[in-house]
């Protein structure tokens, strides 16, 4: 059914032609709602008349969360691409179209296509608001990777930190928005290899995320991976196996307390006990995966 723009809730705020259109935009990800021809055309003509160029971003925000809190938040998206509202909102997401990525079969998949998908499969495991916006901007340093090295993306990791800063910086997000995008950033490929990772940097990835002092936060980034691998082509709806293995990892780390750890006689030295808690986790945690069978029906 075509969306039929709402009742004004905001009153004369929402009068400037930027926000009507980002609230329409939004409206789409709402039940089966979705923007007609006619609209959409009338949109790309505001956006090519400057209708966003006076506009501050951060105006913007609350209609953007709204539409990525929706069931399907790629409704929203694909709508601000089609009228152009996303090259002047997020260019740096904007631009991850037509850039490949590796993946399985096929062999790659279009980067910015798939961060749509990874925010609809957060949105299935019912994430919260900076979950979405990590999941749709930890990819924004591979837009302009070199094409000799494509489909791999070197050193995308430094390229996307200052971007994910200028990011929370225009739509001026709290803090924690951008610690959770940035952990993503740095840590999702890391998750991935986890089964190919020894006991210890399993263990050192734990401590790294501080995954048992904010385990709210380490459940978010595990979400996150598990959405990144079921929007790759073929593994909707499958379990995420490095999930499981490193949770148990986790819960191994977790049995280990370090005023339990045996040093010698007066040594109170801090680098000592933290380097044989280190290594009490790992030891703890090889116990944990050497006796348990990790997905060998689901391919990593």
């Amino acid at each position: 059914m075509n969306f039929q723009l709402p009742r004004n809730p905001l009153g004369p705020l929402l009068t400037h032609p930027g926000l009507n259109l980002m609230r329409i935009a939004a409206g789409a990800t709402l039940g089966d709602g979705e923007v007609d021809l006619e609209t959409l055309a009338l949109m790309r003509r505001q956006v090519g008349e400057a209708a966003l160029e006076d506009l501050d971003p951060a105006l913007l925000w609350p209609e953007f969360a709204r539409g990525l809190m929706g069931t399907q938040p790629s409704r929203m998206l694909w709508v601000l691409r089609e009228c152009g509202a996303l090259r002047r909102m997020l260019p740096e997401v904007d631009a991850l179209f037509g850039m490949p990525q590796s993946a399985d079969d096929p062999p790659t998949v279009d980067i910015g296509e798939h961060q749509f998908r990874v925010v609809d499969e957060v949105a299935r495991s019912q994430g919260g608001l900076p979950l979405r916006f990590a999941a749709l901007v930890f990819n924004v340093g591979k837009f302009d990777s070199p094409p000799e090295h494509l489909p791999a993306h070197y050193r995308h990791m430094e390229r996307a930190l200052p971007r994910i800063q200028q990011i929370c910086a225009r739509f001026r997000l709290p803090d924690a928005y951008q610690a959770l995008a940035i952990l993503a950033m740095l840590e999702l490929e890391r998750v991935h290899r986890a089964a190919e990772m020894r006991a210890g940097s399993i263990a050192a990835l734990l401590e790294r995320v501080d995954a048992l002092g904010q385990p709210h936060r380490f459940a978010d980034l595990l979400t996150l991976c598990a959405a990144d691998y079921r929007a790759y082509p073929g593994r909707g709806g499958r379990s995420y196996p490095k999930e499981r293995l490193l949770l148990t990892a986790l819960e191994a780390c977790r049995q280990v307390r370090a005023e339990d750890l045996a040093l010698p006689d007066g040594d109170e030295d801090p680098q000592a006990r933290a380097e044989g808690l280190q290594e009490a986790r790992a030891l703890a945690v090889a116990r944990a995966l050497r006796s348990a069978r990790w997905g060998e029906d689901e391919p990593a």
